[in-house]
């Protein structure tokens, strides 16, 4: 299980590199770690409860394009990119967030 200090480097290490921090994804036993509230650590971004941990980071890529990450917090590193076009829908965009996520989590 992920410890706190462990997640606050892997924010810092996107910030860095000019990600946001878009949502996260915790599951019980690790919002339950973490010392201090996952609103303290995370900010005001939402906090969705699921079977994997895991981050959403995001930046704009190139003139009208959109790059999403989905991070997954502990154990071996491992993240998913999607490059989403400006004419994109958010319906598409959100479909294609949900089936990473559901990749992610297999």
């Amino acid at each position: 299980m992920i410890e706190t200090h462990e997640i606050q480097e892997i924010l810092a290490q996107y910030k860095k590199h000019g990600w946001n921090l878009s949502r996260v994804l915790l599951s019980a036993p690790t919002k339950q770690n973490l010392s201090g509230s996952p609103e303290n650590l995370f900010g005001d971004v939402e906090i969705i409860s699921s079977d994997t941990d895991a981050a959403w980071f995001s930046r704009a890529s190139g003139k009208c394009r959109e790059t999403w990450e989905l991070r997954r917090l502990g154990g071996t590193p491992f993240a998913l990119v999607e490059v989403f076009e400006a004419e994109d829908d958010e319906e598409i965009r959100e479909e294609t967030r949900q089936e990473m996520q559901t990749r992610l989590g297999k």
